[in-house]
């Protein structure tokens, strides 16, 4: 395969400074075949050897920094952690300076930048999804809530990105019809917005990787995005996950396969958006079979936290084949036995306001348990020492052979690790029992 692939010892760059960069840069240093991983920014955490932080500008349409840099040190591969730089066209930079770049053009990543354009997409080529309306222009509101009259309860949301927070989820046409002014909260992302149908049933999130032509999964996830136990309060970016989620079998994922990936994949190739990079599906096993609920042009966070520490198989490998189109020729990825579990440790009052600076104690600790690990995501360095500096401050994952072993692992994790104010919840996997 390093014939195929990379003659020498490869130099990769991940752009992005949250918990998900921090997973995806920490197993890409375990390959042989990487000497050298950048993070830019990346945050607090403590890295391995292999891997460095800097700070290069992110600034479109040019991402001259990036580009300068890649040029300067050999870069063999960029990897892109979150949306924004992805809807700005830095995949589309690296790609005419002959950069591999894991990560969609701004096109194909225009998916998860517009929601009314994914729905129309799915619409399009016939992938199950909720029935939606898409309104837009001085009546949008108006024309908004009288499909919420003519259809009842309908899930509300802002069709640009809003850092996984833009959609709400009613209990009731009054709640639906009020979730349509709270859109203005969110600015141009809501000049368009998607209202759709409430769908019942358990959800899950499948990752597939995707070279612009063949297209590969990897396990199925179970998120928490609701701030409270038991599925309550307000959604969030995520409060924990745990993977493989057992709701979701082989022979589902096959489905999921057949009529929502290898169809989107190929339909936006024959559309010229030829997709490379993860494509992340937020599904919801309906009673009518799965639905999509979003698609999302990254890894998902939290669930890269779970999914990426269960893969045995190299994970250099799996991204450089899908930025050089010969995922063809690689073996699916292989994954551990037995079940990851995450969970989020947040600054008090996210996804609300908070305050941030705290010193955050036991980190070493919990990292020091036997296959635990702490990913940081909102926390940086004051005076040699670990502070909170965001909403959604460390993840603490643990791998064991079985679900409840791993549940406990880690929250024993969670009970090392002190911060002011910090805020978990106490149920992450407990649907999966």
């Amino acid at each position: 395969l390093a014939q195929v692939f990379v003659a020498a010892m490869a130099h990769v760059v991940v752009l992005g400074g949250g918990g998900r960069e921090h997973c995806i840069a920490v197993t890409l240093a375990k390959s042989e075949k990487v000497h050298r991983v950048t993070l830019s920014p990346g945050n607090g955490a403590l890295l391995p050897s292999k891997v460095e932080t800097c700070g290069l500008s992110l600034m479109p349409p040019e991402f001259s920094d990036v580009l300068q840099f890649c040029k300067d040190h050999g870069v063999a591969l960029v990897v892109v952690g979150p949306e924004q730089p992805l809807v700005d066209g830095v995949a589309d930079a690296l790609c005419a300076a002959g950069i591999p770049v894991f990560g969609p053009s701004k096109a194909a990543a225009e998916l998860e930048g517009s929601k009314a354009y994914s729905k129309q997409l799915m619409e399009r080529l016939g992938v199950p999804t909720a029935a939606f309306g898409v309104f837009q222009g001085p009546t949008c509101a108006a024309d908004a809530k009288a499909y919420i009259e003519k259809n009842g309860v309908c899930v509300v949301k802002a069709s640009g990105l809003c850092a996984g927070k833009g959609v709400i989820v009613p209990t009731s046409r009054e709640e639906a019809l009020a979730a349509v002014d709270e859109m203005t909260q969110f600015g141009s992302a809501s000049e368009i917005l998607v209202v759709e149908e409430l769908l019942d049933g358990p959800e899950v999130s499948l990752f597939a990787v995707s070279d612009g032509e063949t297209v590969v999964p990897l396990i199925p996830a179970q998120d928490h995005k609701r701030i409270f136990d038991g599925d309550r309060g307000p959604n969030t970016g995520g409060m924990g996950a745990y993977a493989p989620a057992p709701i979701c079998s082989q022979e589902m994922v096959a489905q999921i396969m057949d009529t929502v990936l290898k169809p989107v994949v190929q339909g936006m190739k024959a559309e010229g958006r030829p997709y490379v990079g993860c494509l992340y599906a937020g599904l919801m096993l309906s009673s009518k079979g799965p639905r999509v609920l979003e698609f999302n042009c990254r890894f998902g966070d939290p669930e890269t936290q779970v999914v990426l520490p269960m893969m045995s198989s190299d994970l250099f490998d799996l991204l450089y084949a899908c930025a050089v189109h010969k995922l063809a020729e690689l073996p699916p990825p292989a994954f551990h036995d037995g079940f990851a579990v995450t969970v989020v440790m947040a600054s008090g009052g996210y996804p609300g306001s908070f305050t941030k600076g705290h010193e955050i104690t036991g980190v070493a600790e919990a990292s020091s348990r036997e296959g635990v690990t702490v990913f940081v995501a909102g926390a940086g360095r004051k005076d040699g020492a670990m502070v909170t500096s965001g909403g959604r401050v460390l993840a603490v994952t643990a791998h064991r052979a079985e679900l409840p072993a791993a549940i406990k692992a880690a929250y024993d994790g969670v009970s090392d690790i002190d911060f002011q104010g910090k805020f978990f919840r106490t149920d992450i996997a407990a649907k999966a029992m």
